[in-house]
Protein backbone atom coordinates (compact mmCIF):
# COMPACT_ATOMS: atom_id res chain seq x y z
CA UNK A 1 0.00 0.00 0.00
CA UNK A 2 1.43 3.32 -0.41
CA UNK A 3 1.49 6.11 2.55
CA UNK A 4 -0.74 4.29 4.42
CA UNK A 5 0.07 4.74 8.51
CA UNK A 6 0.34 1.27 10.13
CA UNK A 7 0.31 2.02 13.74
CA UNK A 8 -1.34 -0.13 16.26
CA UNK A 9 -2.09 -0.86 20.01
CA UNK A 10 -0.08 -2.68 22.59
CA UNK A 11 -3.67 -4.83 22.90
CA UNK A 12 -4.24 -5.20 18.79
CA UNK A 13 -0.13 -6.42 18.66
CA UNK A 14 -0.57 -8.92 21.31
CA UNK A 15 -3.39 -9.72 19.37
CA UNK A 16 -1.76 -10.24 15.76
CA UNK A 17 1.28 -12.42 17.63
CA UNK A 18 -1.20 -14.91 19.51
CA UNK A 19 -2.54 -15.55 16.10
CA UNK A 20 0.82 -15.75 14.43
CA UNK A 21 1.81 -18.77 16.94
CA UNK A 22 -1.33 -20.33 16.93
CA UNK A 23 -1.58 -20.38 12.97
CA UNK A 24 2.04 -21.75 12.81
CA UNK A 25 1.28 -24.83 14.97
CA UNK A 26 -1.09 -25.53 13.38
CA UNK A 27 0.92 -25.39 10.52
CA UNK A 28 2.74 -27.65 11.82
CA UNK A 29 0.73 -29.87 13.52
CA UNK A 30 1.51 -29.37 16.36
CA UNK A 31 -0.14 -29.76 20.15
CA UNK A 32 -0.15 -27.05 22.58
CA UNK A 33 1.84 -29.71 24.58
CA UNK A 34 3.98 -30.62 21.86
CA UNK A 35 5.08 -27.15 21.06
CA UNK A 36 5.49 -26.44 25.04
CA UNK A 37 8.03 -29.24 25.25
CA UNK A 38 10.03 -28.43 21.92
CA UNK A 39 10.51 -24.76 23.39
CA UNK A 40 10.96 -25.48 27.10
CA UNK A 41 8.10 -24.18 28.42
CA UNK A 42 4.81 -25.68 29.81
CA UNK A 43 2.09 -26.57 28.20
CA UNK A 44 -0.50 -23.97 30.27
CA UNK A 45 2.16 -21.12 29.10
CA UNK A 46 1.43 -21.89 25.68
CA UNK A 47 -2.17 -21.94 26.07
CA UNK A 48 -2.48 -18.38 28.10
CA UNK A 49 0.23 -16.70 25.28
CA UNK A 50 -2.06 -18.13 22.52
CA UNK A 51 -5.40 -16.71 23.63
CA UNK A 52 -3.58 -12.99 24.46
CA UNK A 53 -3.87 -13.66 28.26
CA UNK A 54 0.00 -13.31 28.34
CA UNK A 55 2.57 -10.73 27.11
CA UNK A 56 4.88 -11.79 24.18
CA UNK A 57 8.44 -12.23 25.19
CA UNK A 58 11.44 -12.08 23.26
CA UNK A 59 12.74 -15.47 24.65
CA UNK A 60 8.68 -17.04 23.98
CA UNK A 61 9.17 -14.93 20.32
CA UNK A 62 13.16 -16.24 19.17
CA UNK A 63 12.27 -20.06 20.09
CA UNK A 64 8.54 -20.25 18.62
CA UNK A 65 10.01 -19.29 15.28
CA UNK A 66 13.09 -21.15 15.18
CA UNK A 67 11.26 -24.50 16.79
CA UNK A 68 8.56 -24.04 13.80
CA UNK A 69 10.60 -22.72 11.21
CA UNK A 70 7.86 -19.97 10.61
CA UNK A 71 10.66 -17.84 8.49
CA UNK A 72 10.76 -14.82 10.98
CA UNK A 73 7.21 -14.34 11.18
CA UNK A 74 6.47 -14.50 14.85
CA UNK A 75 10.01 -12.78 15.55
CA UNK A 76 8.24 -9.82 13.32
CA UNK A 77 4.98 -10.18 15.35
CA UNK A 78 7.15 -9.44 18.56
CA UNK A 79 8.98 -6.84 16.88
CA UNK A 80 5.72 -5.35 16.15
CA UNK A 81 4.77 -5.63 19.96
CA UNK A 82 7.68 -3.98 21.31
CA UNK A 83 7.11 -0.95 18.67
CA UNK A 84 3.53 -0.80 19.75
CA UNK A 85 5.09 -0.57 23.88
CA UNK A 86 7.72 1.89 23.09
CA UNK A 87 4.80 4.40 21.73
CA UNK A 88 2.84 3.02 24.75
CA UNK A 89 5.49 4.86 27.23
CA UNK A 90 6.08 8.00 25.08
CA UNK A 91 2.36 9.38 24.49
CA UNK A 92 3.55 12.81 24.06
CA UNK A 93 5.57 11.99 21.28
CA UNK A 94 3.35 11.31 18.24
CA UNK A 95 3.58 8.08 16.42
CA UNK A 96 5.41 8.09 12.97
CA UNK A 97 3.51 6.92 9.75
CA UNK A 98 5.09 3.70 8.44
CA UNK A 99 4.64 2.16 4.90
CA UNK A 100 2.05 -0.98 5.66
CA UNK A 101 3.88 -4.35 4.92
CA UNK A 102 1.21 -6.42 5.11
CA UNK A 103 -2.62 -6.35 4.72
CA UNK A 104 -3.90 -7.83 8.03
CA UNK A 105 -7.44 -7.46 9.20
CA UNK A 106 -5.44 -4.69 12.15
CA UNK A 107 -5.48 -1.70 10.21
CA UNK A 108 -5.72 -2.72 6.92
CA UNK A 109 -7.32 -1.02 4.20
CA UNK A 110 -8.46 -4.31 2.07
CA UNK A 111 -11.58 -6.66 2.67
CA UNK A 112 -11.82 -10.14 0.75
CA UNK A 113 -15.32 -10.21 -0.34
CA UNK A 114 -15.28 -13.88 -2.07
CA UNK A 115 -11.99 -16.50 -1.44
CA UNK A 116 -11.85 -19.05 -3.60
CA UNK A 117 -8.92 -21.95 -3.68
CA UNK A 118 -9.02 -24.80 -5.98
CA UNK A 119 -6.80 -27.66 -5.19
CA UNK A 120 -6.02 -29.93 -8.33
CA UNK A 121 -4.10 -33.34 -8.09
CA UNK A 122 -2.95 -35.43 -11.04
CA UNK A 123 -1.19 -38.12 -9.15
CA UNK A 124 1.95 -36.67 -8.42
CA UNK A 125 1.48 -33.33 -8.48
CA UNK A 126 -0.27 -30.52 -6.96
CA UNK A 127 -1.28 -27.05 -8.49
CA UNK A 128 -3.27 -24.44 -6.20
CA UNK A 129 -5.33 -21.70 -7.87
CA UNK A 130 -6.36 -18.82 -5.84
CA UNK A 131 -9.04 -16.40 -6.64
CA UNK A 132 -9.95 -13.38 -4.18
CA UNK A 133 -12.56 -10.22 -5.17
CA UNK A 134 -10.61 -7.91 -2.87
CA UNK A 135 -12.29 -4.49 -2.08
CA UNK A 136 -10.19 -1.35 -0.90
CA UNK A 137 -12.28 0.01 1.98
CA UNK A 138 -9.43 2.49 3.06
CA UNK A 139 -8.63 6.46 1.68
CA UNK A 140 -5.23 5.57 -0.46
CA UNK A 141 -4.87 2.93 -3.16
CA UNK A 142 -3.72 -0.52 -3.18
CA UNK A 143 -0.52 -1.39 -5.36
CA UNK A 144 0.50 -4.40 -3.63
CA UNK A 145 -0.86 -8.06 -2.15
CA UNK A 146 1.55 -10.31 0.25
CA UNK A 147 1.08 -14.52 -0.30
CA UNK A 148 2.14 -16.80 1.47
CA UNK A 149 4.13 -20.76 0.14
CA UNK A 150 4.17 -22.92 3.33
CA UNK A 151 5.33 -26.47 3.51
CA UNK A 152 5.51 -29.22 6.06
CA UNK A 153 5.76 -32.80 5.23
CA UNK A 154 6.43 -34.40 8.84
CA UNK A 155 3.51 -32.08 10.72
CA UNK A 156 4.72 -32.86 14.83
CA UNK A 157 8.06 -33.54 13.78
CA UNK A 158 9.82 -29.98 12.83
CA UNK A 159 13.31 -31.02 12.96
CA UNK A 160 12.60 -34.26 10.46
CA UNK A 161 10.79 -31.31 8.56
CA UNK A 162 14.09 -28.89 8.42
CA UNK A 163 16.41 -31.68 7.60
CA UNK A 164 13.79 -32.71 4.60
CA UNK A 165 13.50 -29.49 3.28
CA UNK A 166 17.09 -28.41 3.28
CA UNK A 167 17.97 -31.07 1.19
CA UNK A 168 14.69 -31.02 -0.97
CA UNK A 169 14.19 -26.71 -0.87
CA UNK A 170 11.24 -25.19 -2.30
CA UNK A 171 12.62 -23.34 -5.88
CA UNK A 172 11.08 -20.72 -7.62
CA UNK A 173 11.30 -22.82 -11.07
CA UNK A 174 9.19 -25.69 -9.65
CA UNK A 175 6.08 -23.21 -8.01
CA UNK A 176 5.39 -21.56 -11.50
CA UNK A 177 4.09 -18.80 -9.79
CA UNK A 178 1.81 -16.90 -12.03
CA UNK A 179 -0.82 -13.77 -10.84
CA UNK A 180 -3.35 -11.82 -12.87
CA UNK A 181 -5.87 -8.62 -12.45
CA UNK A 182 -8.53 -7.98 -14.62
CA UNK A 183 -6.90 -9.54 -17.40
CA UNK A 184 -3.53 -7.98 -16.72
CA UNK A 185 -0.74 -10.28 -15.93
CA UNK A 186 1.11 -8.48 -12.37
CA UNK A 187 4.39 -8.55 -11.80
CA UNK A 188 5.76 -10.40 -8.23
CA UNK A 189 8.87 -9.61 -5.98
CA UNK A 190 9.89 -12.49 -3.46
CA UNK A 191 9.89 -10.58 0.04
CA UNK A 192 11.60 -14.04 2.11
CA UNK A 193 12.89 -17.29 0.36
CA UNK A 194 13.37 -19.96 2.54
CA UNK A 195 13.94 -23.88 2.58
CA UNK A 196 9.56 -24.07 3.22
CA UNK A 197 8.29 -20.52 2.75
CA UNK A 198 7.99 -18.01 0.78
CA UNK A 199 6.21 -14.74 0.88
CA UNK A 200 5.64 -13.22 -2.10
CA UNK A 201 4.42 -9.45 -3.29
CA UNK A 202 1.91 -9.38 -5.77
CA UNK A 203 2.42 -5.75 -7.70
CA UNK A 204 -0.60 -4.31 -9.30
CA UNK A 205 1.70 -3.51 -12.21
CA UNK A 206 3.12 -4.76 -15.31
CA UNK A 207 5.42 -3.54 -18.39
CA UNK A 208 2.41 -2.29 -19.67
CA UNK A 209 1.66 0.02 -16.74
CA UNK A 210 0.12 0.05 -13.32
CA UNK A 211 -3.76 -1.08 -12.31
CA UNK A 212 -3.31 0.03 -8.25
CA UNK A 213 -6.89 -0.95 -6.30
CA UNK A 214 -8.44 2.65 -5.63
CA UNK A 215 -10.68 3.47 -2.62
CA UNK A 216 -13.91 2.12 -2.74
CA UNK A 217 -13.36 -0.55 -5.93
CA UNK A 218 -13.18 -3.77 -5.69
CA UNK A 219 -11.07 -6.80 -8.15
CA UNK A 220 -10.70 -10.04 -8.76
CA UNK A 221 -6.91 -11.32 -8.29
CA UNK A 222 -6.07 -14.59 -9.14
CA UNK A 223 -2.70 -16.43 -8.49
CA UNK A 224 -1.69 -20.10 -8.60
CA UNK A 225 1.31 -22.33 -8.40
CA UNK A 226 2.30 -25.92 -8.50
CA UNK A 227 4.45 -28.18 -5.80
CA UNK A 228 5.03 -32.20 -5.83
CA UNK A 229 3.25 -34.28 -3.59
CA UNK A 230 7.17 -35.45 -2.41
CA UNK A 231 7.22 -31.57 -0.61
CA UNK A 232 3.31 -31.36 -0.04
CA UNK A 233 1.15 -33.43 1.64
CA UNK A 234 -2.66 -34.66 2.32
CA UNK A 235 -3.47 -31.50 4.45
CA UNK A 236 -4.59 -28.00 3.59
CA UNK A 237 -5.28 -25.19 5.66
CA UNK A 238 -6.70 -21.45 5.06
CA UNK A 239 -6.20 -18.77 7.67
CA UNK A 240 -8.28 -15.91 7.54
CA UNK A 241 -6.10 -12.67 7.98
CA UNK A 242 -8.64 -10.12 6.58
CA UNK A 243 -12.31 -9.32 7.16
CA UNK A 244 -13.75 -12.23 4.91
CA UNK A 245 -17.07 -12.19 3.90
CA UNK A 246 -17.35 -15.74 1.83
CA UNK A 247 -14.84 -18.61 1.97
CA UNK A 248 -14.52 -21.38 -0.31
CA UNK A 249 -12.36 -24.50 -1.38
CA UNK A 250 -12.35 -27.00 -3.96
CA UNK A 251 -10.65 -30.53 -3.59
CA UNK A 252 -10.07 -32.38 -7.29
CA UNK A 253 -8.61 -35.69 -7.24
CA UNK A 254 -8.92 -38.63 -9.66
CA UNK A 255 -11.48 -41.00 -9.18
CA UNK A 256 -9.45 -43.83 -9.20
CA UNK A 257 -7.57 -42.69 -5.80
CA UNK A 258 -10.46 -42.86 -4.18
CA UNK A 259 -10.64 -39.87 -1.83
CA UNK A 260 -11.69 -39.39 1.35
CA UNK A 261 -11.69 -35.64 2.67
CA UNK A 262 -12.78 -34.87 6.36
CA UNK A 263 -11.95 -31.24 8.23
CA UNK A 264 -11.34 -29.17 11.10
CA UNK A 265 -11.63 -25.89 12.18
CA UNK A 266 -9.48 -23.96 15.03
CA UNK A 267 -10.03 -20.18 16.34
CA UNK A 268 -8.49 -17.63 18.91
CA UNK A 269 -10.28 -19.03 21.72
CA UNK A 270 -11.38 -22.92 20.48
CA UNK A 271 -9.61 -25.61 20.13
CA UNK A 272 -9.87 -27.98 16.81
CA UNK A 273 -13.61 -29.35 16.46
CA UNK A 274 -14.94 -31.03 13.32
CA UNK A 275 -16.24 -28.75 10.22
CA UNK A 276 -19.54 -27.96 11.19
CA UNK A 277 -20.47 -28.69 7.60
CA UNK A 278 -19.31 -32.15 5.41
CA UNK A 279 -17.12 -31.35 2.15
CA UNK A 280 -19.78 -32.57 -0.83
CA UNK A 281 -18.61 -34.52 -3.34
CA UNK A 282 -19.56 -35.29 -7.00
CA UNK A 283 -17.72 -36.64 -9.41
CA UNK A 284 -17.08 -35.49 -12.81
CA UNK A 285 -16.06 -37.93 -15.26
CA UNK A 286 -12.45 -38.72 -14.47
CA UNK A 287 -12.58 -36.37 -11.14
CA UNK A 288 -13.80 -36.12 -8.03
CA UNK A 289 -14.56 -32.51 -6.65
CA UNK A 290 -15.04 -31.88 -2.88
CA UNK A 291 -16.45 -28.51 -1.88
CA UNK A 292 -16.69 -26.56 1.51
CA UNK A 293 -17.49 -23.17 2.01
CA UNK A 294 -18.59 -20.94 5.17
CA UNK A 295 -19.88 -17.52 5.13
CA UNK A 296 -18.62 -14.35 7.55
CA UNK A 297 -15.66 -16.84 8.85
CA UNK A 298 -14.18 -14.95 12.51
CA UNK A 299 -10.89 -13.38 12.27
CA UNK A 300 -8.00 -15.33 12.76
CA UNK A 301 -9.83 -18.84 11.98
CA UNK A 302 -8.24 -21.39 10.41
CA UNK A 303 -9.67 -24.62 8.52
CA UNK A 304 -8.05 -27.39 7.85
CA UNK A 305 -8.60 -30.06 5.41
CA UNK A 306 -7.24 -33.33 5.30
CA UNK A 307 -7.72 -36.40 3.02
CA UNK A 308 -6.42 -40.11 2.50
CA UNK A 309 -6.31 -41.55 -0.94
CA UNK A 310 -8.01 -45.47 0.02
CA UNK A 311 -6.99 -46.55 -3.57
CA UNK A 312 -3.40 -46.42 -2.39
CA UNK A 313 -1.20 -47.48 0.63
CA UNK A 314 -0.71 -45.40 3.51
CA UNK A 315 2.91 -45.56 3.29
CA UNK A 316 3.09 -42.87 0.28
CA UNK A 317 1.44 -40.31 2.06
CA UNK A 318 3.14 -37.04 2.94
CA UNK A 319 2.15 -34.37 4.98
CA UNK A 320 2.43 -30.85 4.23
CA UNK A 321 0.63 -27.69 3.77
CA UNK A 322 0.41 -24.62 1.64
CA UNK A 323 -1.45 -21.55 1.64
Amino acid sequence: MDAQTDVITVEQAIEAFAAEVAYWREVRGLSKKALAAAMGYTPSYVSHMEAGRTKPSEDFARRADETMNAGKAIWKRWCEYEAAKARAHSPATPPTPRRAEQPYATGSALMVEHDAARLDYDGSMYRLTMRRLLRNTGEEPVTRYLIRISVDRYPGEPEQSNAHYREHPLAWDELELTASCRGEEMKWEAKHDRDAFKEVWLLFENDQGRFPLYPGESVWIEYAYSVSDHKWGRWFQRAVRLPTEHLEVQLVFPVMLDAMVWGTETSMTAEAAPLRTAPSRHDDGETSVFTWSTSAPALHARYRLEWKFRARPESEANQGELR
